[in-house]
């Protein structure tokens, strides 16, 4: 589980007053938080949470509301990122970027027309992730937006993550991509910012020649529907779809 002692130290947002008099006792964040990894492991909707958890499912879906407005899951991620690169378990030789789609039942914003699912309505999950799968930069969105317009955007996404020698880091040293990235805006985009492209050309290379470093990535994406709750988009804001992928990346970070 996420680090119960970081949501309550600095990155949970400071609670409303409540008025003094009456009231009923607020719901402890670390429950709260359980019961939110349940909803995102198991795929559950908000009414059917178990009332173990001892908040009922609209305090549980108000405060999730409140810490994804609040940024307190991509805080959390930042936080797990740091942690590990502080211990040297981050591996930047050597990162990979791919997305997938996922079906989405109803227009919302960051959905859009798929052009491998018939024109199905869907959003996409970008990752970038380190040599050994670990995800550093995620984002989302709409299904039809290409692969390539999203590179510069998750690429200057990565956070400035702690080493453990020397300043903090937030390039790779080489970036592996697919066929749909093929173009040299990109690789001069990257070249610049002293990161080796190593992306498939159309006709000449061979997915798989790359494939031998890439398959990192769609490990990670295979890992990620662990969370059961990003099979298919049920949420309406972009804000808690993304939400769920940050706690399924901090999850999969997790021993």
């Amino acid at each position: 589980m996420p680090d119960a002692t970081a949501l309550d130290g600095e990155l949970a947002p400071t609670p409303p007053v409540r008025p003094q008099g009456g009231g009923r006792r607020r719901a402890d964040d670390r429950a709260v938080l359980s019961a939110i990894i349940y909803v995102a492991t198991t795929g559950c909707t908000w009414r059917q949470l178990p009332p173990v958890f001892g908040a009922s499912w609209q305090t549980v879906h108000r405060r999730f509301t409140y810490w994804s407005k609040a940024r307190v899951w991509a805080k959390l991620h930042h936080v797990v990122l740091g942690r590990l690169g502080a211990s040297g378990e981050l591996d930047w030789s050597r990162c990979a970027i791919d997305s997938v789609s996922n079906p989405c039942g109803q227009r919302a914003p960051l959905t859009g027309s798929n052009p491998t699912d018939r024109g199905k309505l869907g959003s996409k999950i970008r990752v970038i992730c380190d040599r050994n799968g670990l995800p550093i930069s995620v984002g989302t969105s709409g299904a039809n937006l290409h692969d390539s317009r999203a590179l510069i955007p998750l690429t200057r996404g990565i956070p400035p993550i702690r080493s453990r020698y020397g300043p903090r880091r937030r390039r790779p040293a080489k970036l592996h991509a697919d066929k749909g990235y093929d173009f040299d805006h990109l690789r001069n985009w990257l070249q610049r910012r002293q990161i080796v492209p190593r992306i498939a050309r159309h006709g000449i290379e061979l997915s798989g020649r790359l494939g031998r470093h890439r398959w990192v990535v769609e490990r990670t994406m295979s890992w990620l529907n662990g969370c059961r709750r990003l099979h298919r988009r049920y949420e309406r804001t972009a804000d808690h779809f993304l939400a769920f992928v940050s706690i399924a990346c901090t999850l999969k970070k997790m021993p």
